[in-house]
């Protein structure tokens, strides 16, 4: 099946296909000759057009992976010797090896340089491939904008401007949503491809959706760090434009839930950034939480930075305490009074410092913070049909259930015994 091959090639070929089980090698031969019958090809390749309808990919992205799929021969044509070689060495490769082809299928000019123009040629087919309908709404400036903060965390230390591979490899540590895009662009084309997934986003429909601070193309990038899971529902708990900037507001709100959340703040410089705290919030006179939460930038770039295992200062919620060693209000890493991210009881000012916890910097133009909008969205992880318990604001159902949110409250406030 498919053209005629060099020895070199054919050899490939053959070591390729020991990566896959004889199962799994059949399932890819079904799969080319049901794309090569609709390449019109007589079984012998499958066309660009054809491999960009099934994998869904578009723009500049799509054309170098293609390029590199068929070998670079720009013949136009993908064999099934080639679609082999390629799945064995982007999905069975080493570490190294898997790099590797990123980083060129990132180079989609193929000068062998990748540039800032390479890389926003990418996250504009990223854009196209993703948020397909967001695309088509507006205009090409927003369209840019969205993006833009991905490539402003994008370091280019070579002196022509060109990214080397371990700056690549550093900013997809901190873009953890587009290395899973990158790296997923040969699965089948479902719902559960890695990084191709945005959270629905679940707020009352009175709200106006142009308040929110965190848009689609944020929930995604946080979502990148949480399983598919954590990542499909959340429901908006808390936001200062429509509760107010009232703490004792945002601990009623978020108290109505026991799962993760995502605090987000923009303060009055215009910087975005927030936490994603894994465990619930609940009062306590020292750190608690685990290493599931995270600190992160969305404007006026997008960052993610992860726990370091220097220390476990990860979440910090103060209430009702007198002693300035304890002060009252939210905070992750970092040590008191000197967070990684810390909003007062207040919430009329803050503090964001770097910090050994997350290996984080200041995430604000500046140390000291003042808020201009704060929201926080819990992580919906109930599964299957929504019933009216799980309607947003809805009590829970049962004796118990409201029992252990009423515990919730009067533990945040400092009023629920100790050793319970």
């Amino acid at each position: 099946m498919g053209n005629a091959q060099s020895p070199a090639t054919n050899q490939r070929f053959i070591t390729a296909s020991r990566a896959f089980s004889k199962e799994g090698l059949e399932e890819k031969r079904s799969l080319f000759a049901s794309l090569a019958s609709q390449s019109q090809s007589d079984g012998k390749f499958i066309s660009q057009s054809v491999f960009q309808e099934y994998y869904g990919i578009h723009g500049a992205l799509m054309d170098r992976l293609f390029q590199l799929v068929t070998q670079e021969r720009n013949d136009g044509r993908l064999t099934f010797e080639d679609f082999i070689i390629t799945k064995a060495t982007y999905e069975k490769g080493t570490p190294d090896e898997i790099e590797e082809f990123i980083y060129r299928l990132c180079d989609v000019n193929g000068d062998g340089a990748l540039g800032r123009d390479d890389l926003q040629s990418v996250l504009e087919s990223m854009e196209r491939t993703i948020f397909t309908d967001e695309v088509k709404e507006t205009d090409s400036a927003t369209q840019n904008g969205r993006m833009a903060v991905f490539l402003n965390s994008a370091t280019f230390s070579n002196s022509k401007e060109n990214m080397s591979l371990k700056d690549f490899k550093s900013w997809c540590s901190h873009v953890p949503s587009v290395r899973k895009f990158l790296g997923s662009l040969l699965m089948t084309p479902d719902s559960g491809r890695p990084g191709f997934q945005v959270p629905k986003l679940d707020y009352p429909s009175n709200v106006d959706s142009h308040i929110l601070i965190l848009k689609k193309e944020f929930a995604w990038h946080v979502g990148g760090l949480l399983t598919p899971q954590e990542a499909e529902n959340w429901r908006l708990l808390y936001h200062s434009s429509i509760h107010g900037l009232s703490f004792n507001t945002f601990i009623g709100n978020i108290s109505n839930g026991d799962g993760p959340t995502v605090l987000v703040i923009r303060d009055k410089e215009g910087y975005v950034y927030g936490g994603y705290a894994s465990q619930p919030w609940e009062k306590h006179s020292d750190f608690y939480g685990d290493m599931k939460s995270f600190l992160f930038q969305l404007h006026p770039q997008a960052s993610i930075f992860k726990p370091s295992g220097a220390n476990s200062n990860i979440q910090w919620f103060g209430v009702g305490f007198s002693s300035e060693s304890i002060p009252n209000g939210v905070g992750f890493g970092g040590k008191p009074n000197h967070f990684g991210l810390y909003l007062s009881a207040n919430f009329d000012r803050g503090h964001t410092f770097s910090c050994t916890t997350f290996n984080s910097p200041s995430l604000s133009k500046s140390n000291y913070i003042i808020p201009d909008v704060i929201e926080c969205w819990g992580i919906q992880l109930e599964t299957g049909a929504q019933n009216e318990n799980n309607r947003p604001g809805a009590a829970k159902g049962t004796v118990l259930e409201r029992f252990k949110e009423d515990r919730n409250m009067l533990k945040l406030i400092g009023l629920a015994s100790s050793t319970d």
